[in-house]
């Protein structure tokens, strides 16, 4: 395939119109650098961050109409996360205002053979203290065409769950289109009466595309994962097998047509071999398999890798291997960029989806 048949794309071309809508919570991150530990040092990187701000940050940036909402603190802090949001493109018009803080968490990468840490501090947070009827979906859900969230929200309170839930059942009623990361947060599931499997049984029985990690399908389904063991890039996937498990989890949720698994195997913590496998309508593909090192930061790939499907199946509908190939060409991109956000342009996605990268542009 020659490089400007990839620049333009499929020759079949559609674009969905109506706005998106993702909902979640938006934290601040505050990160160490050079290898420092949490303990150590004096000083952080400051900036924002939360999975379903980072897809609609994504979209934002690849030139859809995305609306963020979420609740915020009336301080400077809130103020400034809802300007950084503005400033990347997202409406937050119907954010809603109240509660005492922003909810923190505190990371620290990976060096050598240590592990990254991520430390939560959302307790009490502006978001977790949201009451079940503080937002009104019927008037957010005006001229939108697709809704989407993720696990996350739904594991931090059973108000964030049962508000979640509001939006999906008044979005399904409504034919607005509904999408989900099953984003699996073992740490998070911490509410009385919290129940991880059924809370996200019942998300994506509502979904027309689930996105998720080998894990984060098993917890979901029960369903064994595939072993994905790459160490370069002439693996081979093993088609009847992947055949045989989505036609389990298609029978586990109907109403999906569309399902991804995202495998990423970490040869090291800055050597990672990323692919991807897309269930679409009873067909299998799969995709290109990046092998990517160095990691800059692998915060927010996944998120990568949702909004770049996303927004790839809204102007590519009929071309389900290109959706496929566009968003792990995202996901990648995604681990040469610092912070949670994926700050790419369509084009370079493209272009990265057959270029081994490493030129200089000019």
């Amino acid at each position: 395939m020659g490089r400007n048949q990839v620049m333009d794309g499929p020759a079949t071309t559609t674009r969905k119109t109506g706005s998106i809508i993702t909902f979640g919570e938006i934290m601040l991150r505050l990160s160490k650098h050079c290898g420092q530990r949490l303990f150590t040092g004096y000083a952080f990187d400051a900036a924002y961050g939360g999975s379903e701000a980072n897809v609609a940050i994504s979209l934002a940036q690849l030139g859809d109409d995305v609306e963020y909402v979420t609740r915020v603190p009336n301080n400077p802090i809130g103020r400034a996360a809802l300007m950084r949001l503005r400033e990347l493109g997202l409406n937050v018009s119907h954010v809603v205002v109240g509660g005492k803080r922003l909810g923190t968490y505190y990371f620290e990468p990976s060096a050598g053979m240590r592990s990254s840490q991520v430390v939560y501090d959302r307790d009490d947070s502006s978001f977790n203290t949201l009451e079940h009827g503080d937002i009104d979906w019927q008037t957010i859900f005006q001229n939108v065409s697709l809704f989407h969230c993720s696990g996350i929200t739904c594991a931090t309170t059973q108000d964030a769950l049962d508000t979640t839930m509001d939006a999906v059942r008044t979005a399904f009623d409504s034919g607005i289109e509904l999408t989900c990361d099953i984003n699996y947060r073992a740490s998070l599931w911490k509410y009385p009466g919290a129940n991880a499997q059924k809370s996200l049984q019942d998300l994506m029985r509502y979904s027309s595309f689930i996105f998720g990690d080998q894990n984060e399908w098993y917890v979901a389904s029960g369903l064994e994962p595939i072993p994905f063991t790459a160490i370069d890039e002439s693996y081979q996937f093993d088609l009847d097998a992947y055949q045989r498990y989505f036609d389990k989890l298609h029978k586990m949720f109907p109403h999906c047509r569309l399902m991804l698994i995202a495998h990423r195997n970490q040869l090291s913590f800055t050597h990672h071999i990323n692919a991807g496998v897309l269930w679409a309508n009873g067909k299998i593909y799969t995709s290109r398999i990046f092998d990517i090192h160095p990691i800059v930061d692998q915060m927010g790939v996944g998120d990568a890798w949702v909004a770049g499907f996303i927004h790839a199946h809204r102007r590519w509908t009929s071309d389900d291997q290109y959706c496929l190939d566009f968003s792990t060409s995202a996901s990648a991109l995604k681990n040469t960029i610092p912070g949670d956000q994926n700050l790419v342009t369509e084009e370079e996605i493209i272009a990265n989806m057959t270029s081994k990268g490493g030129r200089i542009d000019r």
